[in-house]
């Protein structure tokens, strides 16, 4: 059963892939001309700015992916139960310090931007940061259950659950945006949907998997040991924000809105391109984590790091040529003609993330071993050189000075730095 899930995910990823890409080419360039480039670039800033928060994840939800799949192996069904019970409550205090932190940042808004928005500009700002607070809250204790049907290996139900929640988004927000309601709608439409989606798996893993929750005292030796892993999760987690959300918050600084939705384009056609990476390697976790427990053979790794690499890099290159080709055009047509700045900006990301998305499974290796550490320090401090960079690029070349100093880092610590040491250390 496991295999045909494994399988079944691998294809409903794709699908998913095609649904968004699909709906991206229907909705995103009506959502764009219904919205205005100043209207855009408040939300893409709002959104990058609370992504940041999803950060006190920790690590966690990888933790308990990683953990409950050795637990299964190992047969320790009520250990599995009342680690889901101390994550709960864990996730209850993270989202409660979320929320404190958010409205802290919401309070000096008019302080960092007074100088490139307008006050109007500012007011949906906050308004728009308020409803994602309050999204945010609510999401990190119930993320728990998401992280439990990916370790049960439930791809099916949460592949086709999130096939149809991008559809459905979709079709509101067309009908809302036509009506007239704006960015602050945007957010409420994906707060609500976010919020069902969360009940759906909650529903599923109680109902369907007879999941429990036991709610006993802290077991401080295992917090303990999922700290020692989960942190250089999170350190990783900080460097991704950096590479994806930083730019439009330092763009924001130095120029107007418009410039911040330039480069929200092309974080978002980034977005779409590494997807087509990731759809694979991510279904392979579970697989990997019992491989790694029952039979530690870096030579089937090794293999299976090869071959998956090698899917991931046909498909990879196969779109980024045929978007070098038609690329601007498609944005012109897609996000319209005020958008175009935003193809060399997205050439330069893409060049970046077709070397280093191809080999995401060996990643994913180095978390079933829970040999972290290494590249967790080595990208974290490559990107804190990348965004002091950042600043002085943005300054003087915009969009395109960010992505050239993002596509840098991501180079030197992903590639460079890593390919040596899976090499050298790891044995793939």
């Amino acid at each position: 059963m496991a295999i045909s899930e494994i399988k079944a995910g691998a294809i409903l990823s794709y699908v998913a892939i095609a649904v968004n890409n699909i709906v991206g080419l229907l909705y995103t360039p009506y959502m764009l001309r219904m919205l205005g480039q100043n209207e855009y670039g408040l939300y893409s800033l709002v959104a990058s700015v609370v992504a940041y928060l999803t950060l006190l994840d920790l690590g966690f939800g990888n933790a308990i992916i990683r953990y409950t799949s050795q637990y299964r192996v190992e047969g320790k069904t009520e250990e599995q139960y009342e680690m889901f019970g101390m994550f709960f409550k864990l996730y209850c205090v993270i989202g409660i310090v979320a929320f404190i932190i958010g409205i802290i940042l919401l309070l000096n808004i008019k302080g960092l931007f007074d100088n490139t928005m307008s006050n109007d500009d500012i007011y949906q700002t906050q308004i728009m940061m308020l409803l994602m607070l309050f999204n945010i809250a609510f999401t990190f204790p119930m993320s728990i259950w998401g992280a439990i049907l990916s370790a049960y290996e439930k791809f099916i139900f949460q592949k086709a659950l999130n096939i149809a929640r991008v559809i459905l988004n979709a079709i509101v927000m067309v009908f809302l945006l036509y009506l007239g309601y704006k960015a602050i709608s945007m957010v409420v439409v994906l707060t609500v949907f976010n919020i069902l989606t969360l009940c759906s798996n909650a529903w599923y893993c109680r109902k369907r998997l007879k999941i429990k929750i036991k709610f006993s005292k802290i077991k401080w030796q295992l917090l303990k040991e999922v700290f020692n892993y989960s942190i250089w999760i999170f350190i990783a987690g900080i460097v991704d924000r950096i590479y994806w959300s930083s730019g439009q918050f330092v763009i924001g600084i130095y120029h107007k809105p418009s410039e911040i939705a330039l480069f929200g384009v092309a974080v978002q056609l980034q977005s779409f391109y590494s997807s087509f990476s990731f759809a694979i390697s991510g279904v392979f976790f579970p697989k990997i984590v019992k491989m790694s427990v029952l039979n530690d053979n870096m030579a089937q790794l090794s293999n299976l790091f090869i071959r998956v690499g090698r899917l991931q890099f046909y498909v990879m290159s196969l779109i980024f040529t045929g978007f070098i080709l038609f690329g601007k055009k498609f944005i012109e047509l897609w996000a319209g003609e005020d958008y175009s700045s935003s193809f060399i900006i997205s050439i330069i990301l893409f060049s970046a993330i077709l070397l280093s998305s191809i080999q995401s499974l060996g990643n994913h290796i180095l978390q079933a071993k829970g040999d972290v550490k290494f590249r967790a320090l080595s990208i974290f401090s490559v990107s804190i050189i990348a965004f002091i960079l950042c600043f002085p690029a943005a300054h003087y070349f915009s969009g395109i000075g960010c992505a050239m100093v993002i596509s840098l880092g991501i180079i030197i610590g992903h590639i460079l730095i890593l390919n040596w040491y899976y090499n050298k250390y790891i044995g793939i």
